[in-house]
């Protein structure tokens, strides 16, 4: 018999992740409801053990009660049900089909069939977890399975199985249902024959402690420490009554029979608790037991996520004593999200009366006051967070905003543009730096204060500041990914730009929507009816809507009626033209032999999912198979970029030198991105800036704003995955190519900005006439 040799898909990514690669991961269990206080007790384990772990769970069941559903689902967010295939039992039983050793046998088979996902981790009814499933999480290639205690390494126990994409195809399938039709496999009795007969050994061999089988603890022995998964094979279950010689064993299994109450208490104890699953069970818990640390918990996991209005609802329904600092932080951190900033005042204050907290707290309320355009009342709290903290980089930020003196404007109102835009501080990031200076270069070569009046869009854009723009000549938003719903959150837009409906409305200039980005990463999602009406009303009042990619428009397109659609047109960043734009630019006779690597952490769970420990040591690998031929420097957009050094310093032994480009002017931004060969970037302007200026780059793709704009550009080959399962040598093969035939990929650079240098002039012809000069 002919085993089944693998292929992998040539498209890596699965549904739902296409653009970034990102792995999408699920457990499966087969369940009916003879074992389904097995399962209630897996799921309970899973939970107290890997507290950070929150996978889809995929259940193939037949004859589920709804009750049980229910059940199910509440130790559970993200429970997926799938009936299992009635075909089999047709095909191949012939016994009792109430059996379910014959049932989980067809799980097995239906298992295979799950296209949704990128890695499947199987786990039988009867096993709790006792450990870390990190290791699991992370594996990338075959299928691994723990062998057979009693038979040695060549036959697997497909108890508990780690299933990657090659092996979840029709090939696949079709091989296991030729092995089971063949005969001769007691699909009755042995749910892995058919695997080991089409295997036959050639699987990822894991460690005996991720299916310890509790026949290796025959006469009472104690559960070794390092056990991870413990596997109760066997004809008596622990919730059956048990088996004799065995009772440590079935003591660990009982550590997980206990009631909601008992079961959410004991999750709540845990540290590096996952989003969904904290808030899942933690809601409930603070509804029954009005517990405040448990409700201050689960509004800090609404925070981060963005879910601001939740984090209030949880908090406002507790009584939170006066003197418990870190719960009133957290909820005036949530109400000033909100824009409820008085009672967001109120509960920093309180707040402020902890030394733990005070210093936090003072920086929050110095973020409000500076919103509402109040320096002074700013400077003043953050000057008294700095006193708490010396050291308190937030304190330290908003007392340099409420310090800075605003630059004299020298043009007369009617001459100039406002300009809407996220104006970055001294040691920002640099791309968002190089932004508003870049819009307005768009429109001309003088960027400064006599033909533009500067409005930062995380200030409250107040009756005052309408009355500033309707005095302009026209009003221009753009300046980055504006579109995205927690870099500065706020109840009125949802948004980036903080305008209330009716000062959006009150408007009265041409308004002028330019090269703006739909930034939200896989995973992340708006206060959908607040932003939506806002975008709404944007769009009606533009008299141009240009978003940066098509996949921006695409998104934007789906949240508004059909009418509005063709008002949203493409508009490229104008980073990616800058070599058009910037007055008396020339291209560098003379290039610096060297490589730019740029990598970002902001998010680093929505970027890299499991596998960050991947993407180090695959960039490791690319790192020395390009640093062999050129040299490879780090460039820093931001302070947190520069831990790719650090990381590959420590974990890998490779010292790279580091470019703070957030220390540097406009002029040496583009400067350093011109005179390198390659930049290999994964923040989207680590990518746009250097072809920009006429640079070769490689998009290092963690979401998918990097993908849309190389899609535009044609040129998909010019990005890879941080997921990608052979990054390290598919970037230095790349990357080794273009050093090779460095010219030739700068014309084409050269080329492929002509398309978006087109697209641009016909827009300015028609915003020219928007704003009638």
């Amino acid at each position: 018999m002919t085993t089944f040799t693998p292929v992998a898909p040539e498209t890596a990514p699965s549904s739902g992740t296409v653009l970034t690669g990102k792995r999408r991961i699920a457990f499966a269990s087969f369940v009916d409801e003879n074992y389904l206080p097995g399962f209630l007790a897996l799921l309970r384990s899973l939970a107290l053990s890997n507290p950070g772990v929150c996978e889809d769970f995929v259940v193939l069941h037949d004859d589920l009660k709804p009750s049980s559903i229910a059940r199910i689902r509440a130790l559970h967010p993200r429970i997926v049900l799938r009936r299992v295939d009635a075909e089999h039992y047709d095909s191949y039983v012939k016994g009792d089909q109430d059996n379910y050793l014959v049932r989980k046998a067809y799980f097995i088979l239906d298992i295979f069939k799950l296209r949704d996902y990128d890695t499947v981790i199987t786990l039988d009814t009867d096993m709790v977890v006792l450990g870390d499933l990190g290791e699991l999480l992370q594996l990338r290639e075959g299928l691994a399975a723990v062998p057979q205690f009693f038979y040695g390494q060549h036959k697997l126990n497909s108890g508990l199985l780690v299933i990657q994409r090659e092996y979840l195809s029709d090939a696949f399938c079709a091989k296991i249902d030729q092995v089971g039709r063949s005969g001769g496999y007691e699909l009755d009795k042995h749910d892995q024959g058919i695997l080991n007969a089409v295997l036959d050994g050639d699987f990822v061999r894991l460690d005996s402690r991720y299916n310890f089988v509790k026949r290796r603890l025959s006469g009472d022995l104690p559960v070794p420490d390092d056990t991870a998964i413990l596997h109760f094979t066997g004809r008596h279950k622990p919730w059956q009554g048990g088996e004799a010689g065995y009772a440590q064993a079935e003591d660990r299994w009982r550590e997980f029979e206990m009631g909601d109450a008992e079961f959410h208490a004991a999750y709540l104890s845990k540290g590096n608790l996952h989003h969904d699953l904290l808030v899942h069970y933690g809601t409930p818990h603070v509804r029954r037991t009005g517990d405040v640390e448990a409700a201050r918990k689960v509004a800090a996991a609404h925070i981060a996520a963005g879910e601001y209005q939740d984090a209030v609802d949880i908090l406002s329904g507790v009584r939170i004593p006066l003197d418990e600092a870190w719960p009133h932080e957290i909820l005036g951190h949530a109400l000033m999200s909100v824009s409820r900033h008085e009672e967001a005042k109120t509960q920093l204050l309180l707040a402020t009366a902890a030394p733990n907290r005070a210093a936090t707290a003072y920086a929050r309320l110095a973020q409000m006051a500076w919103v509402h355009g109040d320096n002074a009342e700013a400077l003043k709290y953050a000057t008294a967070g700095l006193t708490v903290d010396p050291t308190h980089r937030s304190s330290r930020l908003w007392a340099q905003r409420a310090a800075a003196v605003p630059a004299q404007e020298q043009g007369a109102a009617e001459d100039q543009l406002a300009h809407v835009a996220f104006y970055m501080d001294r040691q920002g990031n640099a791309g968002d730096k190089l932004l508003p200076e870049s819009v307005r270069l768009a429109f001309g070569p003088d960027f400064t204060s006599r033909r533009w009046h500067s409005v930062h869009a995380h200030r409250l854009f107040d009756k005052a500041a309408l009355e500033r723009v309707n005095a302009r000549r026209g009003l221009v938003i753009g300046g980055g990914g504006l579109f995205i719903p927690d870099t500065m959150p706020n109840g009125n837009s949802a948004w980036q730009w903080n305008v209330p409906d009716e000062h959006l409305r009150a408007i009265d200039v041409p308004i002028v929507v330019f090269a703006v980005g739909f930034n939200a990463f896989d995973g992340q999602s708006y206060r959908a009816q607040r932003f939506n009406e806002s975008l709404r009303l944007l769009v009606e009042k533009a008299s141009f809507f240009g978003l940066r990619n098509h996949g921006s428009i695409a998104k934007v397109r789906s949240l508004l009626p059909p009418e509005l659609h063709d008002k949203v047109v493409f508009q490229p960043c104008p980073t990616t033209v800058m070599r058009q734009l910037v007055p008396g630019w020339s291209d560098p006779l003379h290039r610096e032999d060297t490589v730019l690597l740029n990598a970002a952490y902001d998010r680093a769970g929505l970027r890299f999912g499991h596998d960050y420990g991947h993407f180090l040591a695959e960039i490791a690998k690319a790192v020395r198979g390009i640093g062999a031929h050129t040299e490879v420097r780090c460039v820093a957009h931001s302070l947190d970029d520069e831990r790719i050094a650090f990381d590959l310093r420590r974990e890998h032994g490779i010292s790279l030198p580091v470019i703070p480009m957030y220390d540097f002017s406009n002029d040496e931004i583009r400067e350093t991105y011109a005179k390198t060969r390659l930049v290999i970037g994964m923040r989207g302007h680590a990518g746009m800036i250097p072809f920009g200026v006429g640079t070769p780059i490689i998009s290092l793709i963690s979401h998918p704003k990097m993908a849309y704009f190389l899609s535009d550009i044609e040129r998909p080959e010019w990005g890879v995955s941080v997921h990608e399962r052979n990054l390290g040598a598919v970037l230095t093969e790349r990357a080794l190519d273009i050093l090779d035939h460095h010219s030739r990929t700068v014309a084409d650079v050269h080329d492929r900005q002509e398309l978006l240098w087109k697209a641009t002039q016909e827009n300015a012809t028609r915003i020219r006439t928007i704003l009638g000069r």
